[in-house]
């Protein structure tokens, strides 16, 4: 990254799956006027594109090559797979599964980090996931972990898929959350956790809108501070 690159203001939001991470930072880039990065759903691009075309979720090689020269594009909210729209798709919960089989790939994460970088871009970024603030962006102007309690993010989960009519059990849901909890934050590379200087926000009783403040206050707070430094 060259020394412009470097000067636009990154936003860097992780945290556990159902945290809220997208849906916060869709809304604080949009109070910025930045772009937004999902990081995820390029994991689930590459999961997807590994299940369209019978590569197995453990051929590192071969899903590291898929990462390299995969052909997504995100228009207006949509996101596309060799020109062929996947927003629903990539939302699946075996979608979501295999995402986590394939961000735990050393050679699938280095693959990918370039093109995350790429998202750095003026006037600023709001990038989501779980290494934004430790491997992709660590000089980020500012870092947010952002946490709820397991049995909230599954509720959460649980009342989405429910709004997109696709049945769910709430069970199950928990289970899964707490072993993809386990599973990312025990990788070897890029684990899921928590950038030593990130401010860390608890959502498990707060409002969208109180989160969405909190986040852009404390921005606005880094901003103000290195102006006068």
């Amino acid at each position: 990254m060259n020394a412009a690159t470097t000067a636009v203001p990154v936003i860097a939001i992780d945290g556990p799956s159902a945290s809220g991470k997208g849906t916060i930072a869709e809304a604080v880039a949009k109070e910025l006027g930045f772009h937004y990065l999902d990081s995820g759903s390029l994991y689930r691009l590459v999961a997807l594109a590994a299940v369209k075309e019978a590569t197995r979720l453990d051929d590192e090689a071969a899903l590291a090559r898929r990462a390299l020269h995969l052909h997504a594009t995100f228009e207006g909210g949509e996101i596309f797979l060799f020109g062929q729209k996947v927003t629903d798709a990539i939302r699946s919960e075996e979608c979501g599964k295999g995402a986590s089989r394939v961000a735990a790939l050393p050679a699938v994460r280095a693959a990918l980090l370039a093109r995350q970088r790429a998202f750095r871009e003026a006037p600023g970024l709001v990038a989501e996931g779980r290494d934004m603030g430790t491997v992709v962006f660590p000089d980020a102007t500012l870092k947010v972990f952002l946490t709820a309690s397991a049995e909230i993010r599954a509720e959460r989960r649980y009342k989405q898929l429910k709004e997109k009519g696709i049945d769910a059990n709430i069970r199950t849901l928990l289970l899964e959350l707490r072993e993809r909890d386990a599973r990312d934050s025990a990788r070897s590379v890029a684990p899921l956790q928590k950038a030593a200087d990130a401010r860390e926000l608890d959502s498990t009783g707060l409002g969208i809108e109180d989160i969405v403040r909190q986040v852009l206050d404390w921005y606005r707070q880094r901003v103000a501070g290195s102006q006068h430094q």
